[in-house]
């Protein structure tokens, strides 16, 4: 039996658990062909790009014309700026990056874009990585398109640049990932450029997930706790409580456009109260991260981040790693808690990305689940077991 999806203990109650609709089979092509080899993978993932991105997110921003980067403190915390954008209206933005003290070998670094929130000064939450040889890229997404609740989209440096741009605030800051990776390609640093992990928490969490699908570059990719949106699942909604915890509900789409409607695709406001009729689930954009590596962090008592639909989805989307013979580049786990990014979420990361670049053991906390195992959301298998 699969070591993955064995119970550690029932430390989370299902109180309440509701499956709207069986989970769509990401091999079915659009002309109702099923995909039966890895080589076709890649156009059916374009064609999952129209939904889980397009119709999701809205049409992605455009690449940028240019991208320079100016040093601005060349400390033990580097801080740059990056130009970037049109030439006639550029995008100016910052980015911090703090490694680690090697001796000379190029380390892997984490790319957040959670800077707007001050925990991450928190020497305990740096130390987590810069101990153990993984370095930190920061940059704070509200540059690029603003947070702010019920002020509606369009509004931040990147609507300025591009205003035909229609996509939501996720796609502004999923962009912002990938400049930032633009410029440590510019750096001469002593940056792995074949290691980064793209990483965020909650709405962050949102964008990382969508940087992820869309930026090849992104060796990891761990968005936690990204509730509704990315990486729970639309189909399922659930109550649950633990001994610490009272009982909680997930939050559906419908929440979702009703107080952030601008950071989505205005698409999904048709279906935000028939998410059944989705042409897609959340596990189509995780599956878009295959072969590459994927790891899914969340909190066991965090019932708004719908801890059920994303192991549900995770394991969906599992079934599309296994057919790319990337199984073994899809990781979860359920942190002991509530909502929030923690330091161990940190070592958790921080041990998939050392697994993966130096063959490092699995931290065996790794793919225990909390909670009994759910029916199956699923009714199809990939195409070699099928």
């Amino acid at each position: 039996m699969d070591t993955r999806y064995q119970i550690d203990e029932n430390t989370t109650r299902i109180t309440e658990y509701q499956l709207l609709g069986k989970l769509p089979d990401p091999f079915l092509l659009n002309d109702g062909r099923r995909v039966k080899s890895p080589e076709e993978w890649a156009e059916r993932r374009a064609e999952i790009y129209k939904t889980a991105i397009e119709l999701q997110y809205g049409v992605q921003p455009p690449q940028p014309e240019f991208l320079e980067v100016e040093p601005l403190a060349l400390a033990a915390i580097k801080g740059y700026l990056i130009h970037t954008g049109t030439r006639e209206h550029p995008i100016v933005f910052r980015m911090q990056v703090i490694l680690p003290e090697t001796q000379g070998e190029k380390v892997p670094v984490i790319v957040d874009g959670d800077q707007c929130w001050r925990y991450h000064m928190d020497k305990e939450y740096l130390n987590a990585a810069l101990e153990h040889g993984v370095g930190w890229v920061f940059f704070d997404r509200t540059e690029l398109a603003h947070d702010i609740q019920h002020v509606g989209r369009g509004h931040g440096a990147l609507y300025e640049t591009y205003p035909d741009c229609r996509a939501g605030a996720l796609s502004a800051w999923a962009w912002g990932y990938s400049r930032c990776v633009d410029a440590l390609e510019k750096l001469d640093l002593p940056i792995d450029l074949d290691f980064i992990t793209f990483c965020g928490h909650s709405r962050g969490a949102k964008a990382t997930a969508l940087a992820g699908a869309l930026d090849t570059r992104a060796r990891i990719v761990n968005p936690n706790a990204t509730c509704a949106g990315a990486c729970g699942c639309y189909r399922i909604h659930m109550k649950g409580e633990c001994d610490d915890v009272p009982e909680g509900r997930s939050e559906t789409l419908d929440d979702l456009m009703r107080n952030f409607n601008f950071w989505m695709g205005e698409g999904m406001e048709a279906y935000r109260t028939s998410e059944e009729t989705l042409p897609f689930d959340t596990h189509f954009l995780k599956a878009m991260v295959a072969p590459r590596t994927l790891f899914i962090s969340e909190g066991a008592g965090d019932f708004w981040s719908n801890p059920v639909g994303s192991y549900q989805t995770t394991r969906a989307a599992g079934e599309v790693f296994d057919f790319l013979g990337a199984g073994e580049h899809l990781y979860w786990y359920f942190r002991p808690g509530t909502h929030g990014h923690r330091v161990e979420d940190v070592e958790m990361l921080v041990n998939v990305i050392l697994h993966e670049k130096y063959g490092d053991p699995v931290d065996p906390r790794m793919f225990r689940r909390p909670f009994a195992e759910p029916e199956k959301a699923w009714d199809w298998k990939s195409p070699d077991r099928a």
